[in-house]
């Protein structure tokens, strides 16, 4: 960007967030590029909510930067029989109204997961397996689970606990009004602008280490330019989604300096599974009697066409790897024999017309265009490769709110999203995207396409009741091998999470991509 388009673009950062005064001592601003959809933090599984909230609430498992389980709430846990975990609580946590916390709280909280109305990502996946709950006494409950069930813990990274006064029905409005945002975290929500800012204050009264900011400003600014503007002008001090296009010339700013960590998020194409889908047609936009995505050779086909590594080396500056499954390289789960798919726009059109698309079709490729890194911009270089083989997308691009409402609400055929697999492994990614939909089970909480293969089902089935991790870690490996021969979905790469910030702070990067004030410290 030259010097004058960056100056516009820090002009209208100012405009936009009003002008800022210089940072009081320990008080922290920072800007995130993706809005959060909630304050609730049973809303939606979205890395960004999981961000904002973690500030007020906490879980009973937490999770390190590179997402090992670690004590919460919970000092510790156990298996008392095949189908009973006992977790013991931490004594001495006060709730930020100065009641006492308990077991009570966190039986009302697994109590209100699954009746959040109108989740587009139900956190349910991640509570289901709990039959029922026991309080052995105040600090001591039991999840007796509804069969032999080795990830609770590692669930239940996922699930913050909130405040039983509340009550198991408390609507999602009270959180985002900061009504029911009483947490026991080490920050307080002072107010909360939805999709512009959050202001949280310290919580003098936490349990733990002490909190490092008296006030940290929590932006979201989802323009690029003006994010890194507001950063190059000192509004604020600390950015995250460092577009990659920037990270050479931030790297050498004086003042500023970057933090990056390998992510465990996957960036994808889903595909509608409905025997009629709305935007999918025949070459010259002509309605077809049977949605043509059906057919795995034209799954094959749109996947084969993408360039994954000149999405990696040219929009992405490299700060990506090109992905043929949800995990990647080095991770529980991860299937060494599953590669990336192979770019050949030859096969992808021989493909086509053994299908019966000869000419090709016409598709619109919904995407967000303030989600992920370079989102929108993936989502046309993959419309332009799939041109070459007669395919004619249209690349409607749209702020992640409102992409998200219509992804859930299954008016889309082709989707560019991701998924952050945050607890380390791949068990609730699988369960909430690939699980043929079953609310009992919680299973298909965003598996908004439809998919589903009952062999693919029973595999996971067994695998999520399997203790021994290496035989578990095997039944992963070869659910990733089924998703990949149905071509299921078409994976594209898997991200390098990059931060910017002045050379005032340090940071603790994190694997799951989160950006929290929790994980920022003063350099000296």
């Amino acid at each position: 960007m030259r010097r004058t388009e960056r100056a516009a673009a820090a002009l209208l950062a100012t405009l936009c967030l009003g002008a800022v005064a210089p940072a009081k001592a320990q008080d922290l601003t920072l800007a995130v590029a993706a809005p959060a959809t909630s304050f609730d933090p049973h809303y939606h599984t979205l890395t960004p909510n999981a961000s904002l909230t973690d500030h007020v609430f906490e879980a009973l498992v937490e999770r390190t930067a590179e997402g090992r389980p670690i004590p919460g709430l919970a000092v510790s846990w156990k298996t008392i029989d095949d189908q009973t975990w006992e977790f013991k609580l931490r004594e001495g946590v006060k709730w930020q109204n100065g009641q006492d916390f308990t077991a009570e709280d966190v039986v009302n909280t697994i109590n209100r997961v699954p009746k959040v109305l109108n989740s587009p990502g139900s956190y349910a996946v991640y509570t289901r397996s709990i039959d029922r709950m026991e309080v052995v006494d105040p600090h001591t409950i039991r999840f007796h689970t509804k069969t032999v069930y080795p990830l609770l813990p590692t669930d239940l990274t996922q699930v913050a606990i909130i405040w039983r006064g509340l009550g198991d029905e408390v609507p999602t409005a009270d959180f985002n009004s900061g009504k029911a945002a009483i947490g026991t975290g080490r920050y307080k929500l002072e107010s909360y602008e939805h999709g512009t800012r959050a202001i949280f204050v310290r919580n003098d009264a936490y349990w733990g280490e002490k909190p490092t900011w008296g006030r940290v400003d929590y932006r979201m600014i989802a323009n690029d330019g003006a994010r890194v503007a507001a950063l190059q002008a000192g509004d604020v001090a600390f950015i995250d989604s460092v577009p990659t296009q920037d990270v050479g010339k931030l790297s050498k700013e004086k003042g500023i300096h970057i933090s990056r960590a390998d992510s465990l998020r996957s960036i994808l194409m889903r595909v509608d599974f409905r025997e009629q889908t709305p935007y999918v047609s025949g070459p010259n936009g002509e309605k077809l009697d049977k949605n043509p995505l059906l057919d795995r050779r034209v799954r094959e086909a749109l996947s084969v066409a993408i360039n994954r590594k000149a999405i990696v080396d040219r929009i992405m500056s490299g700060a990506a790897s090109p992905a043929g499954q949800m995990m990647p390289e080095g991770t529980f789960g991860y299937n060494p024999k599953v590669e990336p798919p192979p770019y050949d726009p030859a096969r992808a059109k021989k493909l086509l017309a053994e299908a019966g698309f000869p000419d090709g079709l016409t598709l619109t490729l919904l995407a967000p265009n303030n989600r992920y890194v370079n989102d929108s911009l993936i989502a046309q270089a993959v419309g332009q490769m799939w041109a070459r083989i007669g395919v004619r997308a249209t690349v409607d691009a749209m702020p992640s709110s409102v992409f998200f409402q219509r992804t859930a609400q299954q008016d889309n055929s082709v989707s560019l999203s991701g998924w952050a697999n945050s607890v380390g492994e791949p068990s609730p990614g699988l369960k909430s995207q690939f699980g043929t939909r079953d609310r009992t089970k919680g299973w298909g909480a965003v598996n908004h396409t439809l998919y589903s293969n009952k062999e693919y089902d029973a595999l996971l089935t067994e695998a999520l009741q399997t203790v021994d991790d290496e035989k578990r870690d095997a039944m992963f490996q070869d659910l990733a091998a089924i998703l990949a021969k149905d071509f299921a979905y078409i994976p594209l790469h898997h991200q390098v999470n990059l931060w910017a910030m002045r050379d005032t702070l340090r940071h603790e990067a994190r694997a799951d991509e989160q950006t929290r004030a929790l994980d920022i410290k003063p350099a000296k």
